[in-house]
């Protein structure tokens, strides 16, 4: 069994149980909606959910974990609309499940190694059409940020090296891009780590090396004893106080930064 599906197996019991986390979204008084964004024949259902605001508002994609689209990336989009974003998060398994489904058509061991498998070139058409659509939206005013969890945190920094117009690009415990790709990045990078994830956080001292090298902004902050995926993990009902913390202070760190380059 790969690392990936290791990964997904361990946690996908509770993260497909997350009942909170629906309930939490189906209360919301803020409009939401999946639509269908088409790209060069691909399909990637995408839920958009609206800021209740009187001006228009920037738009940020919300890349999922590897978990796929769960009811938690609902909720955390719903969290971003509530701070007066327009929050767009595709499906990026959209036609990859048994007969062109998405996430919630695989079965419950089958969405890691599929998101394993994603092409990184057809991620970042999928990041780019639902930018894309964001911008063009009568709501929007033309500015994009992107913010990714785990898997998707490293695509969002990924993403900074494919998308020039970024406002700002916001990396959840997720891993950089390869050195020689971040001359490319124009948008300032934000990390949000836990302290007790040794895997990714061995990744940060080269990174800001690196980024400083390609003279490109990128400031990691990391957060004592919280775990992987505390974004998530901090908002459970059974949250440990590091993990419930560490979302806190990232959520007040986040607003101040969105707020800055909005």
């Amino acid at each position: 069994m790969t690392r990936i599906s290791m990964l997904f197996v361990l946690g996908v019991s509770a993260l497909w149980g997350q009942d909170w986390a629906r309930q939490t979204v189906d209360k919301s008084p803020r409009h939401r909606e999946w639509v269908t964004v088409k790209h060069d024949g691909r399909n990637v259902e995408t839920f958009v959910a609206y800021p209740e605001v009187s001006s228009k508002a920037p738009v940020i994609v919300v890349i999922h974990e590897i978990f796929g689209m769960t009811d938690w990336v609902e909720d955390v989009a719903d969290e971003f609309a509530a701070a007066g974003y327009i929050a767009i998060a595709p499906d990026l398994l959209s036609g990859m499940a048994p007969n062109g489904g998405r996430t919630k058509d695989f079965d419950s061991a089958g969405v890691g190694p599929a998101i394993g498998k994603l092409p990184p070139d057809q991620i970042t058409a999928d990041l780019n059409a639902v930018a894309d659509y964001g911008k063009k939206l009568p709501a929007s005013n033309g500015k994009v940020f992107v913010a990714g969890f785990c898997w998707g945190g490293g695509n969002s920094f990924r993403f900074a090296t494919n998308r020039a117009d970024l406002a700002a690009a916001f990396v959840f415990y997720g891993p950089p891009p390869p050195a020689d790709t971040m001359a490319r990045i124009k948008a300032p990078v934000f990390g949000f780590y836990g302290g007790n994830d040794a895997r990714i956080d061995a990744t940060i001292p080269d990174a800001v090396t690196e980024m400083k090298a390609a003279g490109k902004t990128y400031d990691p902050v990391t957060y004592e004893g919280a775990g992987h995926g505390f974004m998530r993990a901090g908002e459970q009902p059974d949250a440990n106080n590091a993990n419930k913390k560490a979302r806190e202070d990232a959520w007040v760190r986040l607003k101040a930064l969105m707020k800055k380059y909005s």
